[in-house]
């Protein structure tokens, strides 16, 4: 058997776990902005937040002409084989710098008193 590496493209994070990313680093950001940032469409963006809102992952409140989105905390990953875990663990994991150990800043994450 042979590499097949190259035949097919896949990475080991979904579109969802990505917005959710980006939106963790940055609650104001602009759904166009996640989309580049994401290399997808904003019509997947817009699909992917109604998908992550439904579910209770995130909240949005209306600032000027812009959206603020909030991270619920406590939330648990989907998957049974995942489902012990909460998000906010892959989200510190990509909001820190690379190299850099320990926890960060959960902006934008609700933890039940109060948008933040």
């Amino acid at each position: 058997m042979g590499d097949n590496s190259g035949d097919r493209q896949w990475t080991f994070l979904t579109n969802h776990a990505r917005v959710l990313v980006v939106i963790a680093r940055d609650p104001g950001v602009r759904l166009r902005d996640v989309a580049t940032a994401c290399v997808v469409t904003e019509r997947t963006v817009q699909a992917i937040v109604a998908d992550l809102e439904a579910a209770g992952y995130l909240t949005h409140a209306r600032e000027g002409r812009r959206n603020r989105y909030h991270l619920a905390s406590g939330m648990r990953f989907r998957h049974p084989l995942e489902g012990d875990h909460e998000i906010t663990g892959l989200l510190d994991l990509f909001m820190a710098a690379p190299g850099e150990g320990g926890s960060v800043s959960r902006a934008g994450v609700n933890d039940g008193v109060g948008a933040s």
